[in-house]
C-alpha cells in the first residue's frame, strides 16, 4: 500500500494512505494486521485520510514501514465491531420487523377465533405479572398493565387487548435497546487498559507490551497504579484497594502468596506479581453494573419519577372506580384504566438519563451514573488541582541546579530521571523526558523505590538514602539542609518556575526547575464555565505562591491556594460543602484522590491533551465519578450544557405527560374515545416521547444558538 511519512519519531509513526486507500469497515481490520506484528503495541485507524498512527518497539522501524507498505485491503475482510453496537441496531431493527410483521400478519391471515385464543394466552402472562406484583406487595406499572388487558379480555374486547399489548411489546423493545446500546457505547470507554508492565527478568525490569506477557510471567506493579492481570503476590507487599471486586472501601494488604485481581488498585507499595490470568473485564463489568443497576448512582429526579410513577397508579384504579360507579359504563371505565401517567414518567426519564450518559461518552467523557448528571446541572462550585490539569499536561524541564562539585547538571538529571521513571505524574514525564531530550541514558542503579504520596520518592542509592520531591518533603520530612544562599540560588534561576528538590545523602544535591505553562485551552475553559453560571473558580496547588499566582493570573482565577497538600485538598473541599456549595473537583494526580472522593462530583483528566494515550492516574480515576479521556477543559462546559438540557428535558417530559394524559382521560370520561384508541394514543405517545428522550441534547442546543 503506497504511503507517505507525516510523523516519524522513535517509538511512534504516523502514515498517510490517502483519503481512498481503505473503506470504513475495514479499519478494524488494518489495525488488526498492524497489531499482528510482535513489534507494535498500538495503532490508531482512520479511513477519512487513510491515517494509521503505530506504537512500536524502538529499533523497530523499518519492520512497521514493511507491514504498513505490504498491506493490501483488497485481501482484508472486514471485522465486527468490539463495540457490539452494530449488532445491537441489527438485532432491533430486525427484532422490530418481526414484532410488527408478526401483529399484522396474524391479524390478516389467521381465523379469527385462532387470532383471539392467541391473544388470549398473551394476556395471560401480563395478568401472571400483576399477581406476582401484588403477592409482592407491589401495586405498580405492572399490576396497571395486566389490570387493563384483563378488563379487556373480560369484555371479550380481544382486538383491543391486543393492540394494548402490541403497544407494551414495543414500548419494551424500545427501552431495552436503548439500555443495550448505551452499556455497548460505554463498554470501551470505561475501560481502562494497561497498554505496557514492567516485567520482571534476570536483568532487571523491562517494559514490555500487554501483548507479550504470558501465563507465569513475572511482574511489577507499584504504587497509584492498576493491576492489569489476576496472579500470585511472589514478592513484596501492598495496600490494595479491591472496590471495584468486593465493593469495600477499605483497602487490604497483601504480601508474598497472596492472590490478587485486574481492575484493583495499589494505594501504597511496589509488588511482584506472578500471571494466572490476564483479563481487563473485572473493573469494566463492576462499573457497567454500577450504572445499570445501582440505586445510589441513579439520578435523584430519575428515582423520584419511579416513585412517582408507581405512587399514581393507585388514582389510575380510584378513577376507573369511580368511573364506573357514575356512568355504569364499563367502556368508559376500561378507557380510564387505558391510561396512566407512570408508564410514559417511568420509562421516558431513565431513558433521557442512560442516553445523556450515551452522549457524553460519545463526547469523550465517562460519567459513572446519572446522579452526576444532575449534580453537575446544579453545582456552583469548582475546585481545579493546578498541574497537569489546569496547567500543560506536558511540563518542560527548564533548567538544572547543582549543588554537588562532584556532580554535574547532568549528573543530577540522570539520577532524577532515573528516580522519578516509575510514577505515572506529569513532573516525573518532564524530568523524564528532559533527560531523554539530552540523550542522558540512565541506569538502574538504585533499590526499589517508594513513592510518598503528594512529596516525593525515596531509594538506596550506591549505599546512601536519596530522596526527590518538593520542598517540604526534603527540608522539613526529611532534615536536609538547605542553605540560604542555595535557596537565593534556586529562587533567582526558577523564577516562577516549581522546583523539585534532590538530596543525595542528606546534602542536596541538586534543584531541577519546572516550566508548566496553562493549557491552551483553559482560559476559555474559565471563560466558558463563568459564563454557564459557575462564578466560584478555585485553583488548589503544591507549588509555590508565586507559580500559583502567574497561573492564576493568566487564566483570570481570583481564588488560589499555594502549597496545598492533599489533605488540605481534602479539607477545603469539605469546608466548602459545609457552606452549602455544590462543589466540582476536578484533578488528574494520585495526590488529588482524597479530594476528589469528598466532592459532589469528582472528574478525573487525562494528563496529556496532545496525547490522548496520556490518562490520569489510576487511583484518581478510581476515585472520580467523571472522566474527561479528550483530556480538553472545555468539556467541563459541554457537560454543564448536557446536564442543564438534561434536566430541562426531563422537567419538559414531566409536562407533556400530565398534560397529554389528562386530556386523554377527560376524552376517554365524556366518551369520545375508546379503550382501544385510548391505549393507542397513550402508549404512542409513551413511546414518541421515549424515542424523543433518546435525540442528540447537544445537537438541538446548537441549533437554537443558530435560531438565535
Amino acid at each position: 500500500m503506497k504511503f507517505k511519512i507525516v510523523y516519524d519519531k522513535p517509538g511512534r509513526i504516523r502514515f498517510r494512505c490517502g483519503a481512498y486507500a481503505f473503506e470504513k469497515e475495514l479499519e478494524s481490520a488494518v489495525q488488526k494486521a498492524v497489531l499482528d506484528c510482535a513489534f507494535a503495541s498500538e495503532a490508531e485507524v482512520h479511513s477519512e485520510n487513510g491515517g494509521i498512527l503505530v506504537y512500536y518497539q524502538k529499533g523497530h522501524r523499518s519492520d512497521i514501514v514493511q507491514i504498513i507498505a505490504g498491506l493490501n485491503p483488497r485481501k482484508l475482510t472486514p471485522t465486527p465491531e468490539s463495540s457490539g453496537t452494530e449488532q445491537i441496531d441489527t438485532d432491533f431493527k430486525k427484532d422490530l420487523v418481526k414484532l410488527v410483521a408478526k401483529h399484522f400478519l396474524c391479524k390478516a391471515l389467521l381465523p379469527t377465533p385462532i387470532g383471539n385464543c392467541i391473544v388470549f394466552f398473551k394476556g395471560i402472562r401480563y395478568l401472571w405479572r400483576a399477581v406476582d406484583a401484588l403477592g409482592q406487595g407491589h401495586l405498580n406499572v405492572d399490576v396497571l398493565d395486566g389490570a387493563s388487558v384483563t378488563a379487556c379480555l373480560i369484555q371479550k374486547n380481544y382486538k383491543t387487548a391486543g393492540t394494548i399489548m402490541f403497544m407494551l411489546s414495543i414500548s419494551s423493545l424500545l427501552e431495552d435497546y436503548t439500555r443495550a446500546r448505551t452499556r455497548a457505547a460505554l463498554t470501551d470507554s470505561l475501560a481502562i487498559k494497561a497498554n505496557q508492565v514492567w516485567r520482571v527478568t534476570e536483568d532487571g525490569d523491562v517494559l514490555v507490551s500487554m501483548k507479550q506477557l504470558k501465563i507465569g510471567d513475572e511482574i511489577r506493579v507499584r504504587t497509584g497504579s492498576i493491576i492489569p492481570v489476576d496472579g500470585t503476590i511472589t514478592d513484596g507487599e501492598a495496600t490494595i484497594n479491591e472496590s471495584s471486586m468486593t465493593g469495600e472501601p477499605l483497602s487490604v494488604m497483601k504480601s508474598k502468596d497472596a492472590s490478587v485481581f485486574a481492575g484493583t488498585v495499589i494505594d501504597e507499595g511496589s509488588i511482584v506479581i506472578r500471571v494466572r490470568a490476564m483479563s481487563s473485564d473485572t473493573k469494566l463489568q463492576k462499573i457497567i453494573e454500577l450504572i445499570d443497576h445501582s440505586e445510589n448512582l441513579k439520578a435523584g429526579v430519575q428515582s423520584k419519577a419511579e416513585r412517582l410513577a408507581d405512587r399514581i397508579v393507585p388514582f389510575s384504579f380510584l378513577g376507573f372506580g369511580l368511573t364506573l360507579l357514575l356512568t355504569r359504563n364499563i367502556t368508559k371505565a376500561v378507557s380510564i384504566l387505558m391510561v396512566d401517567y407512570s408508564c410514559a414518567i417511568k420509562l421516558s426519564t431513565p431513558i433521557a438519563v442512560i442516553s445523556a450518559i450515551r452522549e457524553a461518552s460519545d463526547a469523550d467523557i465517562t460519567v459513572k451514573g446519572g446522579k452526576y448528571l444532575e449534580a453537575f446541572a446544579q453545582a456552583d462550585t469548582i475546585v481545579f488541582d493546578k498541574t497537569g490539569t489546569l496547567t500543560n499536561a506536558q511540563p518542560v524541564l527548564e533548567r538544572v541546579i547543582s549543588f554537588d562539585e562532584t556532580r554535574s547538571e547532568e549528573e543530577v538529571l540522570k539520577i532524577a530521571a532515573c528516580l522519578e521513571e516509575h510514577f505515572p505524574h506529569s513532573v516525573a514525564r518532564a524530568i523524564v523526558k528532559g533527560a531523554s531530550d539530552k540523550n542522558l541514558f540512565h541506569e538502574e542503579e538504585h533499590a526499589d523505590v517508594q513513592y510518598i504520596v503528594a512529596h516525593g520518592i525515596a531509594t538506596i542509592l550506591h549505599g546512601e538514602r536519596a530522596i526527590i520531591g518538593s520542598k517540604h518533603f526534603v527540608s522539613e520530612d526529611e532534615g536536609i539542609v538547605i542553605t540560604p544562599e542555595q535557596q537565593a540560588e534556586i529562587n533567582e534561576k526558577a523564577g516562577a518556575c516549581s522546583v523539585v528538590y534532590l538530596a543525595v545523602g542528606k546534602q542536596l544535591t541538586g534543584a531541577l526547575c519546572i516550566s508548566d505553562p496553562p493549557r491552551v485551552e483553559a482560559k476559555e475553559a474559565v471563560e466558558l464555565l463563568k459564563a454557564a453560571g459557575i462564578q466560584n473558580i478555585v485553583m488548589l496547588t503544591g507549588d509555590s505562591e508565586r507559580a500559583a499566582k502567574v497561573t492564576a493570573e493568566k487564566l483570570g482565577i481570583t481564588t488560589y491556594c499555594a502549597q496545598v497538600l492533599p489533605e488540605d485538598k481534602h479539607s477545603y473541599v469539605e469546608r466548602l460543602k459545609a457552606e452549602g456549595k455544590h462543589v466540582i473537583m476536578v484533578g488528574d494526580g494520585i495526590n488529588d484522590a482524597p479530594a476528589l472522593t469528598r466532592a459532589d462530583i469528582g472528574i478525573a483528566i487525562g494528563a496529556n491533551v496532545s496525547v490522548a494515550m496520556s490518562d490520569a492516574s489510576d487511583i484518581a480515576q478510581e476515585a472520580a465519578d467523571i472522566t474527561l479521556r479528550g483530556a480538553s477543559l472545555t468539556e467541563l462546559a459541554t457537560l454543564r450544557a448536557l446536564s442543564e438540557r438534561l434536566m430541562h428535558r426531563i422537567n419538559r417530559n414531566y409536562r407533556f405527560i400530565i398534560a397529554f394524559n389528562s386530556a386523554l382521560l377527560l376524552s376517554g370520561l365524556c366518551g369520545f374515545l375508546s379503550p382501544s384508541a385510548s391505549a393507542f394514543l397513550h402508549n404512542a405517545s409513551t413511546m414518541m416521547i421515549c424515542a424523543k428522550s433518546m435525540t442528540p441534547l447537544m445537537d438541538q442546543r446548537k441549533e437554537e444558538q443558530q435560531r438565535a
